[in-house]
């Protein structure tokens, strides 16, 4: 076949490179966009956000079910059909992975399914079912995402040791799961199970679950932690695992002391490691770090001057809406626009039970880094619609600069937290001061008020708790 000529190509489908596919299109661009698998939207929609998300939901109806009781309104035990939730799922990456399809093909961006392979810095080779095809460009963008860290130790062939990939298909409930790493993945997935009906163990080396949210937004879901699962055991190593009948067989390191446990299953969940193997990388001028991450600048610019990258594929914080920001930037670069990658607020979210959430500097960050601020904190103890819907176990809170009274964070944990940070977003891009949030009127009865009212209580006028007044 004749090669084929385009300015751009993204490489990778998902929420990074079909997001600069469509931008690149938008503003002009002859694009072709090359994905591996035959469903569009990578591993956020396939095997990440959104399965997780949908089971989440799903989990969460049984949960609440479950305390429900205590309002006075009781259902049976839930009765779980695994292949009806399994197809459910799947209904939905299927329309979400349609509508990619078809926006691409409203937008003439031409789609190409099949393994592609850097001949050099201006030739891609794509191995398909049908052969080989060239495609020559102009720029390329990188956008191949990440796949589940597995460590060689724990690596057995076994299907019973999961990754997240595995363990998002639900073939089963098992009895028992263990999950090593107290991450989000680890944190979510954990959640998932043990509302369908596993008796989990969480294992995480370090002190505490979520290191990277402040201490006091992670509490509560600790709290639920161990509630839910049977056991959470922190700082603890897992050591050998070995295949035991229908078991797997887990050393644990407790205190210097050797256990060994069984389980029906084991959910590995400790990071993910960049997908740039075998893609003919070193036949360019794109160079990577020690850990197999793609080099880019603050532009998204590889080390090749023909080569850009995004998302999962260059490090940094793994979150799909990181790389959809970073294929606007690339995009831009590439059409002569002046765009970088600087002082960008990406929020966070992790969706266990609750939900936390946060942007901005956190008041850890601020207490390693030396510097001076005021925190401004609404417990949703006060909160006349946490306490509507029973869950008042949350907190909102505000990292203000002293002198300009700026907001420089926000943290939030408990029911929709991920949907009420994007006000923090906002407030934290746009300079906002804390008497910028405390004057702006909020609808009552929401939990949006939290967000006003700690704003108030940093001024010491909150009106549904009491704090004492700032002296000026």
């Amino acid at each position: 076949m004749e090669p084929i000529h385009t300015e751009i190509v993204v490489v990778g489908a998902g929420p990074g490179g079909y997001a600069a596919a469509f931008y690149a299109a938008d503003l002009g661009r002859k694009v072709l966009l090359v994905e591996r698998d035959q469903r569009l939207g990578g591993v956020c929609l396939t095997r990440g956000c959104i399965p997780s998300k949908a089971l989440l939901y799903a989990a969460h109806t049984v949960t609440s079910a479950r305390e429900s009781e205590r309002r006075g309104i009781s259902f049976g035990p839930p009765t779980i059909d695994v292949a009806k939730l399994r197809a459910w799922k799947e209904s939905i990456l299927t329309r979400l992975s349609g509508g990619i399809a078809q926006l691409a093909k409203l937008r003439g961006v031409q789609v190409l399914h099949g393994r592609g392979y850097f001949e050099d810095s201006r030739t891609l080779r794509l191995e398909t079912e049908q052969g080989q095809q060239f495609i020559n460009y102009d720029h390329a963008i990188i956008a191949v995402g990440s796949k589940p860290a597995m460590p060689k130790a724990w690596d057995l062939g076994n299907p019973r040791i999961m990754t997240s990939n595995e363990a998002l298909e639900v073939e089963e409930v098992p009895e028992s799961l263990l999950v090593i790493g107290g991450g989000y993945i680890g944190m979510e997935l954990g959640t998932v199970y043990a509302s369908l009906g596993s008796k989990v163990v969480l294992v995480e080396a370090l002190e505490t679950i979520l290191a990277g949210a402040d201490p006091d937004l992670v509490r509560p879901i600790i709290a639920y932690a161990y509630k839910a699962f049977k056991e959470v055991r922190l700082t603890t190593k897992v050591g050998k695992m070995a295949t035991s009948g229908k078991h797997i067989k887990v050393e644990f390191d407790l205190d210097g002391q050797k256990k060994e446990e069984l389980y029906d299953r084991v959910l590995v969940a400790v990071g993910r490691s960049p997908n740039a193997d075998d893609m003919g990388l070193e036949n360019t001028k794109v160079s990577f770090d020690d850990r197999g991450f793609i080099h880019v600048n603050e532009k998204q610019q590889t080390t090749d001057p023909a080569i850009y990258a995004i998302g999962d594929i260059v490090g940094g914080v793994m979150l799909a809406h990181k790389a959809a920001k970073e294929a606007r930037i690339a995009v831009e670069v590439i059409a002569g626009q002046d765009s970088a990658f600087v002082d960008i607020t990406i929020p966070a979210v992790v969706f266990t039970d609750p939900e936390v959430a946060w942007c901005g500097l956190t008041e850890a960050e601020a207490k390693a880094k030396g510097l001076e601020v005021r925190v401004a904190k609404f417990p949703w103890a006060a909160s006349g619609r946490a306490l509507s819907f029973d869950r008042p176990e949350g907190l909102t809170k505000l990292i203000i600069e002293p002198e300009t009274e700026r907001i420089l964070g926000v943290g939030i944990v408990g029911t929709g937290a991920g949907e009420l940070i994007s006000e923090g977003v906002l407030a934290v891009e746009m300079g906002a001061t804390a008497k910028d949030l405390a004057l702006a009127v909020h609808p009552h009865p929401t939990l949006s008020e939290t967000l006003m009212e700690a704003a108030e209580a940093f001024y010491g006028q909150a009106t549904h708790t009491f704090a004492r007044k700032r002296l000026q």
